[in-house]
């Protein structure tokens, strides 16, 4: 695996290369030092999980075939693709979230030098995907397949982006609209395509393998995203921040958590009552009431249940899959999340 990973970074020294060499702009050493530098603040920082499951699912649908290196060259690339694509998602949600840090350092936009320039940072690196497709996928059958699946899946985001950001509107803080319902839409768009079917569907293009032919592989992997998030926003409130790196937000951020939603469902009138007063609110004093409400509630044991009631589903529908190797494609990536910590 560490080696897998460092032919992974290799592969990014190279695309970057290429960025910065790019022939359709006329570089200075002043805009070639911003982009290197923005770029490795950016990209290669998180766990590259999404990047690195390319060339895992590639390898599972060769069924156990040696890879050539130009087929781990490409799967990497395709890979690259799908971190730069993230890269520019974090950049821009930061500035919206006024977030402070990201991947335990500051978030780019609040580096001193460079304020609302990550907003077109944020556009640059959404247009190095095409560069880095054309440099190395014009002449394959599948090309126009990867640049609609980008744009889609980036559409999709996008727009999952947005519900969330109108839902949670200041002066408009309504907790009667969360429900499992809203909550599934804006998993499913903001988080499980990109994440979890982006990747898959890559290695099957990668393959030979037409899409259309494959809307069940689709919907198995948009529910281990929802899965995912749910699991995300369980440990926002319940677990270790030294485990997960950061100190979850969501009580005080008014998100439409799948905790909330849940506790809404199941909490008599007075409990609602306690949750409206203090759902959203900054002062610890206000949040540690909900998490109590949420202790009362139980609500570790409901989502025990949720956890172990999903994995069984998605075994039934992968086991359900006609092919083996794209079966095994499915349980990889349900093993890497299952009762994870982080």
């Amino acid at each position: 695996m560490a080696d897998l990973k460092s032919t992974f970074l290799n592969v990014y020294s190279v695309l970057k290369k290429e960025l910065l060499e790019d022939p359709a702009f006329e570089w200075s050493p002043d805009s070639r030092d911003w982009v290197e530098r923005m770029l490795d603040y950016n990209v290669p920082g998180g766990k590259l999980n999404r990047g690195l499951s390319v060339i895992d699912s590639y390898k599972y649908l060769k069924e156990g075939k040696e890879l050539t290196e130009d087929e781990i060259f490409l799967t990497s690339a395709l890979g690259w693709c799908i971190e730069w694509l993230q890269a520019y998602f974090l950049v821009l949600d930061d500035i919206m979230d006024s977030s402070h840090t990201r991947r335990g350092q500051p978030c780019w936009f609040r580096l001193p030098k460079v304020g609302l320039i990550a907003a077109n940072d944020g556009v640059l690196l959404r247009n190095h995907i095409p560069r880095i497709l054309k440099n190395h996928f014009r002449d394959k059958a599948y090309y126009v397949d990867l640049l609609d699946l980008f744009n889609e899946v980036e559409f999709q985001t996008a727009s999952g982006q947005m519900i969330d950001l109108i839902t949670t509107l200041e002066g408009e803080k309504d907790l009667s609209k969360y429900t499992l319902s809203l909550h599934r839409r804006i998993v499913q768009y903001k988080t499980a395509y990109y994440s979890f079917y982006l990747p898959v569907a890559c290695a099957l293009l990668m393959a030979g393998e037409n899409l259309d032919n494959h809307v069940d592989v689709k919907n198995i992997l948009v529910e281990m995203g929802t899965y995912f998030q749910v699991q995300d926003d369980y440990l926002d409130c319940f677990g270790a921040p030294e485990t997960i790196g950061k100190i979850g937000t969501d009580i005080e951020d008014f998100k439409c958590s799948w905790l909330v939603v849940k506790a809404l469902e199941i909490c008599n009138e007075e409990q609602k009552k306690l949750l409206h007063e203090n759902y959203g609110k900054a002062d610890p004093a206000n949040v540690a009431k909900v998490k109590a409400l949420y202790h009362e509630l139980n609500l570790q044991g409901v989502f025990a249940d949720y956890e172990s009631k999903s994995y069984e589903k998605l075994i039934a529908s992968i086991e359900a899959h006609p092919s083996k190797a794209v079966q095994a494609v499915l349980k990889s990536f349900l093993a890497k999340i299952y009762k994870r910590q982080k």
